[in-house]
């Protein structure tokens, strides 16, 4: 025990600098865990009340609470050991659970196609359409907080996985390499998009702006990009943005039935 103690004061300047927040492994399992565990509270919040009122007297309750509490721990603890599929087929696994997901989803059964997403980012940490689609869920369910963090977090993979394809491109272009350059430049300005529909709603209009002007620089000119940042733009009194996205509507898409009524708004800013 002294020998340890010795080593770890020795040690513990070096210890008390190690940020684990990056080391990529360390970070992608804490996001894990952290969406896994604000679906644990927000699900508890939601439905316990419900128990509470239902069981008397107040211990049996908090008996049959903390049951389902233990229940709902196993399962999200079974996602977590689906990293083990892996070796075991996982990539069958991940596309049967993204069909499972979309059916849900396209019933509206948002907490079931939820536990599906969770469970292919359990097998796959990096599964960029599994992140993207859960980011969707939780904005089209109005838990905008969870979808901001989960499109930031899918938004940061893409970005160090664009930066260092670049790369290679720039120093040894090939067709191949070109064209999951210009798939990727599509798969982020997405998830941009996304990313500025959440922060408009939560009237966050600087940062949609932001985000927006992003997914233009990777594909300049998209129209239905054009529309939100104008829309943003006019929300937010914002006219130097306002009238540059309206003037590239005007040049893009001149049949745009809104274009009038835009300009009247531009000009009333």
């Amino acid at each position: 025990m002294a020998v340890i103690i010795v080593i770890v004061v020795r040690k513990f300047a070096v210890l008390a600098n190690l940020d684990v927040d990056t080391i990529p492994a360390e970070r992608e399992a804490r996001v894990k865990e952290q969406i896994i565990g604000n679906r644990l509270k927000r699900t508890y919040f939601k439905y316990f009340h419900r128990v509470g009122r239902v069981f008397t007297p107040i211990g049996q309750g908090t008996v049959s609470g903390s049951r389902w509490i233990y229940k709902k721990l196993v399962e999200f603890k079974n996602s977590y050991d689906q990293e083990e599929s892996k070796e075991q087929g996982g990539e069958d696994i991940v596309a049967k659970l993204k069909i499972d997901a979309d059916e849900l989803i396209k019933k509206e059964l948002f907490d079931e196609a939820e536990s599906k997403l969770i469970e292919i980012i359990g097998i796959d940490s990096k599964n960029v359409p599994a992140f993207k689609d859960l980011g969707k869920l939780y904005y089209d369910r109005k838990d905008y907080h969870e979808g901001r963090e989960t499109l930031e977090h899918v938004i940061k993979l893409l970005e160090q996985d664009y930066d260092e394809l670049k790369i290679v491109v720039q120093n040894e272009e090939n067709e191949e390499n070109s064209a999951k350059l210009e798939e990727m430049k599509t798969r982020m300005s997405e998830i941009y998009f996304d990313l500025s529909l959440i922060n408009k709603e939560t009237e966050s209009y600087a940062e949609a702006i932001k985000v927006i002007n992003k997914a233009l620089r990777l594909t300049p000119n998209n129209p239905r990009y054009l529309d939100i940042k104008l829309e943003i733009s006019i929300m937010n009194k914002d006219k130097i943005n306002a009238l540059e996205a309206y003037e590239n509507l005007v040049e893009v898409n001149p049949d745009n039935t809104k274009l009038a009524e835009w300009k009247e708004q531009v000009e009333e800013l």
